[in-house]
């Protein structure tokens, strides 16, 4: 509550909704969206620029699948990296089936434009593309109530995001109309300063990192099913896809604002988006209702309701097989952080935001494949 208060008083601030899920965050909640006139919060951003998900509906069924998923689940491993993993080679988008190239060079080539402090990160930021990640990040096949089954995954900018926020966020700390606030870590950029065109420059580059990021692991997803299930010649709806993190231009009662959603979706009406819960639980295809006074947003997930510390104090390796029960996933100490107790209960999440989403599909995962 105190952070939500301390948002409030920034003056640039024109509008402050609260999710949900919302927990405590640094510098600003988790789970709120902020609309800003003329300025942006990099912490209210987040340091993973464009975190979101990805999910498709696939044409196989529950009857589809094999008894023992252990298979399966490695060679999903083998296709994406993960934790702190990259691939060896740069991933080549002409090499994956169907998927569009369009805008590939014009994206590089503006990174020679982004903050000199992370320019020698390129090679690293080439590899890491189409690599999932740490802590919550995850990729999951899932079966919906039909007995469809989906595949979904959890990802952002990696490191070259973190890197770009913590930079931007270590600029606008050291500006003199940031040396008031009640919090350090709401400072701010304005507009018409170079400061802010530096940073909209990198946040919106890094927003379009994770987009590519989770399209290319989408694709070497779908080209991991294809072989696994030859036999059933598997096609794939379009994907759905969205951010959690991030800034967008829009506008509500004749002003045009920045509007920062830090652990939340965009839910404009007839819009898709995905809400996750945690390991054991499942996970929501959502459609937006267009609700204004949420500035067209929605949760991005159940919303963690301890810190990681204080879940591996908690629970053990035995609670996680416990409550991961039938779920092809890690149950090791290194995910105990993760564990479904460690989170609100999804389906209590959803039920709080009727006026902001309507459900289309509610999945169930059979395989989590954890960062």
């Amino acid at each position: 509550m105190q952070q939500l208060h301390n948002v409030a008083t920034l003056p640039w601030i024109k509008g402050l909704a609260v999710m949900p899920d919302v927990h405590y965050g640094k510098g600003a909640t988790v789970g709120s969206v902020i609309a800003m006139q003329d300025a942006v919060c990099p912490a209210a951003v987040g340091v993973d620029i464009g975190c979101g998900m990805s999910a498709v509906k696939t044409s196989l069924t529950a009857n589809d699948l094999p008894g023992d998923l252990s298979r399966l689940r490695s060679k999903i491993e083998q296709a994406i990296p993960v934790g702190r993993g990259m691939h060896r080679e740069e991933v080549d988008p002409k090499r994956l089936y169907q998927f569009p190239t369009g805008g590939w060079d014009d994206f590089w080539s503006r990174f020679d434009g982004v903050a000199d402090a992370v320019k020698f990160r390129r090679d690293r930021a080439a590899l890491q593309i189409g690599t999932l990640g740490s802590g919550n990040h995850f990729v999951e096949f899932c079966i919906d109530t039909s007995g469809s089954v989906w595949l979904m995954l959890h990802s952002g900018s990696r490191n070259i995001g973190k890197e770009l926020a913590e930079h931007h966020i270590g600029v606008a700390q050291k500006l003199p109309h940031n040396q008031g606030l009640v919090d350090r870590d709401l400072a701010v950029f304005v507009a018409d300063t170079p400061q802010m065109a530096a940073y909209r420059h990198d946040l919106f580059w890094a927003q379009e990192y994770a987009k590519y990021n989770r399209a290319i692991m989408m694709a070497l997803f779908q080209e991991v099913v294809r072989r696994e299930f030859r036999k059933a010649k598997v096609s794939f709806e379009p994907v759905i896809s969205c951010h959690h993190n991030y800034v967008a231009e829009e506008r509500y009662e004749g002003m045009d604002l920045l509007v920062t959603r830090k652990g939340a979706i965009r839910a404009g009406s007839g819009e898709f988006g995905i809400i996750p819960g945690s390991m054991g639980t499942g996970s929501y295809i959502v459609k937006g209702l267009g609700n204004a006074a949420s500035f067209n947003s929605a949760s991005h997930g159940a919303g963690r309701k301890m810190s990681r510390s204080a879940a591996k104090r908690r629970f053990t390796t035995r609670d996680l097989e416990e409550q991961t029960r039938g779920v092809e996933c890690r149950k090791d100490s290194g995910v105990v952080d993760e564990i479904p107790g460690a989170y609100k209960p999804i389906e209590k999440v959803i039920e709080r935001q009727t006026d902001l989403v309507e459900v289309v599909a509610k999945l169930k995962q059979v395989i989590c494949v954890k960062g």
